[in-house]
């Protein structure tokens, strides 16, 4: 073997232990990160990552001249300079909330709760009959900001007659943050009471989509809240609790996840430090009030090019070439280590199956056909609730059912205002509680 090739080897050999030994002190930072629950913005473990690693080149490097004393320092500055970039905010660390919108005007409501919530009201603009029991939206997330598409939905809603109300949840769009530990199902479901108390109107018409949806289902199956409410909407909902979270059972029609172009625009996750904080927080590995980045920092660095396929779920496999813009990037909002504590701590409450079935507030349920969401969360509610009147399968839509397409806010608007109005329902009532074993089978 000629000496040219038993050099290339060396070096090879040395490249290869020093792109490990850098790869090993990455890991290991990044286990520390989970370890410490990023504390101090992550250079608890920073430090201590390349403490170690100094150690280690220092025991190596013992015993050799210089400079190849100072050769096993090398990995360890290459991988302190990269988990250094986890350490660095590249987004404003205080709350920057979105624009004002310019069709609608901002409110800021204080609710005897404690939260301070964004507030926009669509009043009835329709000449004819106004519908006299003010309607309130409760949008998804479970911590987002009202989309613009929803807002186009709701201005329709009030040019039907409706006297239209939204409120962006606490830690969403416009509205001010909370604590960390203070956002809960529960804390939702009192905000929701404050919101019709302060309203000052009597009972309200509520319309819940999605995450929306379920704190309409756990304020029915709690009296007081109930006591508020006129009629209830629980549009393609989520689970309701605990036992309902562990369910997975059918889906509908095919959804245009894996089938879309992927989102353009700006990710967060290209940045090493959101990539690791939202990617640990989503595998449970770092706690929503991690010490990493804070709450409003992450709120700045979510994108909605961030949601990748989950806005591409929300939508039938035939519209994966022409799925709408929900939001432009200035007016997108999510909260993502909110909206994860939320999602715990449904995935941690008891059933409430018990306390839905003495609910009395008349109810009606909208399923998607090409719903992402499992059939069984809206089924478990059709089953417990003896107040749900009627289903509404509507057809040719997935998740985000009134999305601007052939006409699907106009159907989903008139399915709204005949239960409201209780008028004979436009698309048929189906499933009824003896049909949802063959929905479920046949995944219509």
């Amino acid at each position: 073997m000629s000496p040219f090739v038993i050099r290339l080897a060396r070096v090879a050999g040395r490249l290869s232990l020093a792109l490990a030994a850098v790869v090993t002190l990455v890991v290991a930072f990044v286990g520390l990160i989970a370890l410490t629950d990023g504390a101090g913005s992550g250079l608890a473990a920073w430090s201590t990552t390349v403490a170690v690693g100094a150690v280690l080149a220092l025991w190596r490097g013992w015993g050799r001249g210089w400079p190849a004393r100072l050769v096993p320092f090398l990995p360890v500055i290459v991988a302190a300079a990269l988990t250094a970039t986890v350490c660095v905010p590249t987004v404003p660390t205080t709350r920057r909330p979105p624009p004002a919108l310019p069709f609608v005007a901002t409110q800021h409501w204080s609710l005897t709760t404690g939260s301070r919530v964004a507030v926009y009201h669509y009043p009835p603009a329709d000449p004819g009959p106004r519908h006299p029991v003010p309607l309130v939206y409760l949008n998804g997330g479970p911590v987002r900001g009202i989309s613009v598409l929803d807002h186009r939905f709701l201005q329709l809603l009030a040019r039907q007659g409706h006297d239209v109300y939204a409120y962006e949840p606490a830690g969403a769009g416009r509205s001010d943050l909370l604590p960390m530990d203070q956002y809960t199902i529960s804390r939702s479901v009192r905000d929701l009471a404050a919101f019709v108390d302060r309203l000052g109107k009597g009972k309200a018409d509520v319309l819940g989509f999605s995450s929306g949806g379920v704190v309409l289902t756990r304020a029915l199956a709690d009296p007081g809240v109930a006591a508020r409410l006129h009629r209830a909407i629980i549009a393609d909902p989520g689970p309701m609790d605990g036992p309902t979270a562990r369910i997975a059972g059918p889906k509908g029609r095919k959804s245009a996840r894996g089938l879309a172009p992927a989102m353009t625009g700006p990710r967060s996750t290209h940045v090493p430090r959101y990539a690791v904080a939202f990617g640990l927080m989503r595998l449970g590995l770092l706690t929503p009030d991690t010490g990493l980045i804070g709450q409003a920092e992450g709120d700045n660095a979510f994108t909605a090019a961030d949601l990748g396929s989950d806005t591409a779920s929300a939508y039938c496999a035939r519209d994966a070439h022409r799925i709408p813009t929900e939001d432009t990037a200035r007016t997108f909002s999510f909260s993502p280590a909110a909206s994860l504590r939320v999602q715990q701590t449904i995935k941690d409450s008891p059933s409430i199956a018990r306390r839905l079935e003495r609910s009395r507030i008349p109810a009606m349920l909208m399923i998607a056909e090409c719903s992402s969401q499992a059939r069984r969360w809206a089924t478990e509610i059709l089953t417990h609730d003896p107040a749900v009147r009627r289903t509404q399968v509507m057809p040719g839509v997935g998740h985000h059912m009134w999305n601007g397409l052939d006409g699907n806010n106009d159907r989903a608007a008139a399915v709204v205002t005949a239960f409201l109005r209780d008028r004979s329902a436009p698309v048929p009532n189906h499933p009824t509680r003896d049909e949802i074993p063959a929905f479920l089978r046949d995944q219509k």
